[in-house]
């Protein structure tokens, strides 16, 4: 029986999970409402197209009428003059985890993709097996929640009355009065589990307790549940050591119970074997290269596999497979300048990228343009593991970091000292205050045949629109 209508206001709905989890409220038939301190694509844009107004600012006349529910965003704490007149006035409220789980995923198939790297990418290329997979067979289709737009829907989240339900697990703390991660909330029966490395520092105080967090997830799975996971890091081999469930290990290892070989970028697209107990399962060709991107295929592929999917629609979903928005995702060529935005929260992820980069557009060369402002990359925590990443770029710009201010002193990243050590090691690096300094210093030195990838998991101050306007100034000619 469908539950009755509500209205349910979210705070922070701008928020990639909170955006997507508003437009499956809306599709179950319930009022949505929702406000945010400030909003830039691709989430503004999904809720502008659904019809979710965004108020800003915060206010307390924003829950004026009442909402039946309030879903407070993770990254909100007390003082949010929203939150104070909810607890005043005894509002109901909640997670959005939690209420995903008691609105969705209760009497469903739950499959959950959880890592520190990879993850909305690899939930993309899952869902978009299964949705293949359900041309041959409707009741495969799926309902879903990605941390990002997946290109091949052009969404973020998706709404069926089937069984399986694929979402990513976020390791990020729930709200602020649920400090434990999300993917608690999840109860997979499946799980794919990609990465794990330290990360998220402002709340977790070391790899260990990282690991705790993802621990806890695999105690979640089910005796006859199933869990895929990558077979060539130590801190994963730990973490899924003790699981109840079946353990199917993916990776490059000759003890990987699905490995991957011949892997290769020809033409265009990236191809590889996945070889089963000794024998080849399938042959998998994508546009998307790196070798991370064959990984988090592969993994996608096992899981789907072992719930049973057929491999055919497996291979057409991975040959077929676009991308997710923000994942080195081309916002313009300019005069045979090619701009690349990408989603930057760690050096790993920062590493990667490059080493893509470089396979994609051998002999370019290649700039890194990062804004600090994940709480990992705003600390100093990892600074040599940043310096190693970005080495990989011919040149190097730091923007400041991202409301440093709101970090401790004895924590911060100085991106000063990053460029010192970059310099000192020989890759030209320096630092602009913002995204005007970067865009007016910049824009002439660019050349043709440069590849410039600009890097932060956030609005970077507009420079995504700001530099692309600038070379069109300086090229009237070119075509964009």
């Amino acid at each position: 029986m469908t539950a009755p209508a509500r209205h349910i206001h979210l705070i922070g709905i701008c928020g990639t999970a909170m955006a997507s989890l508003a437009g499956l409220l809306q599709l179950q038939g319930h009022r949505v409402t929702g406000s945010d301190s400030g909003a830039y694509p691709p989430m503004s844009d999904l809720l502008r197209s659904l019809g979710i107004p965004i108020l800003s600012p915060y206010a307390e006349s924003n829950l004026t009428p009442l909402p039946d529910l309030v879903v407070i965003g993770n990254a909100l704490s007390r003082e949010n003059p929203e939150i104070e007149r909810v607890l005043d006035e005894h509002i109901p409220c909640t997670s959005m985890a939690a209420l995903l789980h008691d609105e969705f995923l209760k009497g469903r198939s739950p499959l959950v993709v959880a890592g520190t790297h990879g993850k909305t990418t690899t939930t993309s290329m899952l869902a978009w097996i299964y949705q293949v997979a359900a041309r041959q067979n409707p009741a495969l289709e799926p309902s879903f929640l990605i941390g990002g737009v997946a290109e091949n829907f052009g969404s973020s989240f998706q709404l069926r009355q089937t069984q399986t339900f694929i979402i990513e697990g976020d390791e990020y703390d729930t709200v602020f009065f649920d400090k434990g991660p999300k993917f608690l909330h999840y109860f997979p029966d499946a799980l794919i589990l990609t990465h794990v490395e330290f990360d998220h520092a402002d709340i977790y105080a070391d790899l260990d307790a990282v690991k705790r967090a993802f621990k806890l997830l695999v105690n979640l799975v089910p005796r006859r549940g199933l869990i895929v996971a990558y077979d060539g890091s130590e801190n994963v081999n730990e973490c899924v050591s003790r699981a109840f469930c079946r353990v199917e290990r993916y990776g490059f290892s000759e003890s990987a119970d699905w490995q991957i070989r011949k892997l290769h970028y020809e033409n265009g697209r990236m191809h590889w074997e996945i070889w089963r107990a000794g024998a080849l399962w399938a042959k998998l060709e994508m546009h998307l290269a790196g070798e991370h991107n064959a990984l988090n295929a592969t993994a996608a592929a096992c899981l789907a596999a072992c719930q049973g999917i057929p491999t055919e629609p497996v291979v057409e979903a991975i040959a077929t497979f676009k991308s997710v928005k923000r994942r080195l995702e081309v916002r313009a060529e300019i005069a045979g300048i090619t701009l690349i935005e990408d989603f930057a929260h760690h050096p790993t992820a920062i590493r990667e990228t490059l080493r893509t980069l470089r396979s994609i557009y051998p002999g370019a060369r290649l700039w890194a343009v990062l804004e600090p402002r994940s709480n990992t990359l705003r600390r100093k925590v990892l600074a040599a593991d940043l310096v190693s990443s970005l080495r990989l770029a011919d040149h190097v710009i730091l923007a400041g970091v991202y409301q440093q201010q709101r970090i401790p002193e004895a924590e911060r990243l100085h991106p000063e000292d990053v460029v010192g050590a970059l310099n000192a090691e020989g890759t030209p690096a320096e630092v602009l205050a913002d995204a005007d300094a970067i865009v007016a210093s910049l824009a002439p030195k660019f050349a043709a045949g440069d590849v410039v990838a600009i890097l932060s998991n956030g609005g970077f101050d507009g420079i995504y629109e700001k530099l692309p306007a600038r070379l069109r100034e300086i090229h009237p000619a070119a075509n964009s």
